[in-house]
């Protein structure tokens, strides 16, 4: 199970390395046990494609408005909520300090028991209040996915995860999600 503390900013960057993951959520410390095996290989499945169908989306001058993908990259929202979601793509020429500042345009997560709905719910809200376009939600023990848009409803998909940020990505949910 996670646990939380509240922290500041500062007593957050003091942290010493841990085994695990943390994130400051609007001060709270959220503690994450390390991800196992099968989280590891689909956060890697998804980074593979999305750097694939990112590369051919730039080739053909689409999908501009995104920069790069990326595993385990941490994003400082604000003097109080630094996250780092499994995966995510970044904006095109998006600021960048000691850490990347603001979301990513697109923030994902795989979803394990340590996770909250709580917590998920949060997160997403503040990755939209910060700049992201859309956050997936992979749930492998239910072998789907839910896409979150700004401003429209979640969406559950099963087969084949398209966004219209980048024409030509096409994850196979079951495959991304294979243990």
């Amino acid at each position: 199970m996670a646990t939380t503390t509240l922290l500041t900013w500062e007593q957050f960057e003091q942290l010493p390395d841990d085994p695990g993951k943390r994130e400051l959520m609007n001060g709270e410390l959220i503690h994450l046990p390390p991800a196992n095996h099968h989280h590891n290989e689909a956060s890697h499945r998804i980074l593979f494609e999305l750097l694939a169908s990112l590369r051919e989306a730039h080739s053909r001058g689409e999908a501009l408005q995104l920069g790069a993908a990326r595993i385990e990259k941490g994003y400082r929202l604000d003097h109080r909520t630094w996250l780092q979601p499994d995966v995510s793509v970044t904006h095109a020429g998006q600021p960048v300090g000691v850490y990347m500042e603001g979301s990513p345009a697109i923030a994902i997560e795989i979803v394990s028991p340590a996770n909250t709905p709580r917590a998920l719910a949060i997160k997403t809200k503040l990755y939209f209040e910060f700049g992201a376009l859309e956050v997936w939600h992979f749930y492998p023990e239910e072998g789907h996915a839910v896409v979150h848009v700004a401003g429209a409803e979640p969406v559950t998909v099963r087969d084949y995860l398209t966004t219209p940020l980048f024409p030509g990505l096409r994850l196979d949910i079951p495959q991304i999600l294979r243990g």
